[in-house]
C-alpha cells in the first residue's frame, strides 16, 4: 500500500498552539495537582474518606508522586520537608489497593470529558491500546528484555480514548502476545459507554482474539505490519473480479457451526467476568487449534479481518484516523517518561500489588496533567471568545492535544499551596489547624 498523503493542515494551526500555551504557562507541579484535586478530588478516593489534617492531604501527594516516578520515600521527604519518609512509605502501601486508583481515575477522566474542547478531539467511540515499557532491574520476575531498547523492562499496558485520557491501565509481562490485555482492558473500564473500537498494533492481534472481541460487541482494528495479500472468504463465494486477484477460498463456515454454543458459552463467560480475557486468549491460543471452539472464533477471526481490510484499504478517512489515534497514543508515552524517568529497582516490583501500584500512579499523574492542561485550554478559548470575540476553527483545535510536559516541572522543592485549596478538600476541624500553623 502507498503511504497516506500528510494532510493539508492550516497555517494558523501553529501560531495558535504556541498562542494558547503561552497564555497558558508555566505551572509548577503541587499547583497542578492541587487545582485538579479541588475538582476531582482524587485524594479522598485513594484515601477512601475525606482527608482529615493536611499532612494526611501531603502524605498521599507524596505517595502518589513516589509510585508514580523514580523517586524513593526519602527523596520525596526531602522535596517536601513537612513529611516524614515513615508517613509517605504508610501512604504508598496504601496505594496497592487497585480499586482506588481506578476510582480516582476515573474521576480525572470524567472531570477532563466534562469540557467541550474533548468534543473536537474525538467521538468518544474509539480507544488505542498499546504498552510502553519501564526499565527495570533484571532480578525482578516479571522483567524481559525489551529487543529494541536492550534491556531489562516491564509492560504498561494503557487504553487511551481518543478524547485523549486514559481510561485504563495494567502492568504486563512483555514478549507475549497482548490481544487477550487489550481486549481485557476494553471490556473492565468503566468511563467510556458507547465505545465500539478499539485500534492495536500487530501485537494485540490474533485472528481469534478479532472473533472474541466482536462477540463481546467492539471491533478490533489492527494496524498489521505486514498486510497479508490474501482475503479469506468462505467456500463459493463470489466476489467482484477486481478482488480475485486477492481473494483465497479457504474458510469452512462448518468449523463456526462446530464450536458455536462452545464459542457463546465462552463469551458469556468473559462478559460476566468469571473469565479473564487473558486466560481465555492463553487457553485458545495457537497451540488449541484442534478445538472447536479455536476453530470457531478463529474462522470468525479471519472473516472480520477481511471486511476490516476492505475498510482499511479504501476508505482513507478510516485509515488516517486509525493511525492518528495510534499516533496519540505514542505521544502520551513522552508524557509519561517525563514522570517515570528512572527504572523499577527489585525492592519496589517484586509483589504484583507493587506493580499494579505503579502502573496506576503513573497513569493518574499522567490524567491529572491531562485534566489541568484540557482545563486551561478551555480558559483560554472561552476568554479569547469573550473578551476579543476569537473564534477558533474546531479543525484547529482537533490537532491541538493536552498531554503536554512542557512548562510543568516536576522536579525540585515540592510547596503544596495548601491554604488555597483547604476549603474544598479539607474537613472543617483540618482547616481550622491548618489555618493555626500556616
Amino acid at each position: 500500500m502507498e503511504a497516506l498523503e500528510a494532510e493539508t493542515v492550516s497555517p494558523d494551526l501553529e501560531p495558535t498552539r504556541d498562542a494558547i500555551f503561552e497564555e497558558i504557562g508555566a505551572v509548577q507541579f503541587p499547583e497542578l495537582m492541587m487545582e485538579v484535586d479541588s475538582h476531582t478530588r482524587f485524594s479522598s478516593a485513594l484515601l477512601g474518606h475525606e482527608p482529615s489534617p493536611w499532612e494526611e492531604l501531603l502524605a498521599v501527594y507524596a505517595a502518589l508522586l513516589a509510585r508514580g516516578t523514580d523517586m524513593s520515600p526519602t527523596d520525596m521527604a526531602l522535596m517536601i520537608p513537612q513529611i516524614s519518609t515513615l508517613a509517605i512509605s504508610d501512604r504508598m502501601a496504601l496505594l496497592e489497593n487497585s480499586a482506588a486508583l481506578r476510582l480516582a481515575n476515573d474521576g480525572c477522566v470524567a472531570f477532563t470529558l466534562r469540557h467541550p474542547i474533548t468534543r473536537t478531539w474525538g467521538e468518544g467511540t474509539m480507544v488505542s491500546a498499546d504498552s510502553m515499557s519501564l526499565e527495570a532491574t533484571r532480578h525482578l520476575f516479571s522483567a524481559r528484555q525489551d529487543p529494541r531498547r536492550g534491556r531489562e523492562t516491564i509492560g504498561i499496558y494503557a487504553h487511551k480514548l481518543d478524547q485523549w485520557p486514559l481510561i485504563y491501565d495494567q502492568p504486563i509481562v512483555l514478549i507475549r502476545r497482548q490481544s487477550g490485555t487489550a481486549i481485557e482492558g476494553m471490556l473492565r473500564q468503566r468511563t467510556g459507554e458507547a465505545l465500539e473500537r478499539i485500534a492495536v498494533d500487530t501485537h494485540g492481534f490474533t485472528f481469534f482474539g478479532m472473533g472474541l472481541s466482536k462477540g463481546l460487541g467492539f471491533d478490533l482494528c489492527p494496524r498489521l505490519r505486514g498486510i497479508k495479500r490474501q482475503l479469506p472468504v468462505p467456500r463459493g463465494t463470489r466476489v467482484p473480479d477486481i478482488l480475485e486477484p486477492v481473494v483465497t477460498r479457504d474458510v469452512s463456515m462448518v468449523n463456526i457451526r462446530a464450536g458455536w454454543d462452545g464459542f457463546v458459552r465462552l463469551v458469556a463467560s468473559v462478559d460476566a467476568g468469571t473469565l479473564s480475557v487473558v486466560l481465555a486468549l492463553d487457553r485458545f491460543g495457537s497451540e488449541s487449534r484442534a478445538d472447536p471452539i479455536h476453530k470457531c472464533g478463529s474462522v470468525m477471526g479471519q472473516l472480520l479481518l477481511t471486511l476490516f481490510l476492505c475498510d482499511f484499504v479504501s476508505k482513507d478517512e478510516f485509515r488516517r484516523e486509525l493511525l492518528r489515534i495510534l499516533d496519540r497514543g505514542e505521544s502520551t508515552h513522552r508524557l509519561l517518561r517525563a514522570s517515570y524517568a528512572g527504572n523499577i529497582p527489585a525492592h519496589r516490583g517484586r509483589r504484583p500489588e507493587e506493580l499494579i501500584a505503579i502502573s496506576g500512579s503513573l497513569t493518574l499523574l499522567s490524567n491529572i496533567t491531562i485534566a489541568w492542561m484540557t482545563l486551561h485550554m478551555q480558559h483560554v478559548i472561552n476568554r479569547w471568545k469573550k473578551e476579543a470575540g476569537r473564534h477558533i476553527d474546531p479543525e484547529l483545535l482537533r490537532h491541538i492535544g493536552p498531554a503536554r510536559s512542557e512548562g510543568v516541572n516536576f522536579r525540585g522543592k515540592l510547596d503544596f499551596p495548601v491554604h488555597q485549596y483547604q476549603d474544598r478538600l479539607l474537613s472543617n476541624r483540618a482547616r481550622n489547624l491548618g489555618q493555626a500553623i500556616l
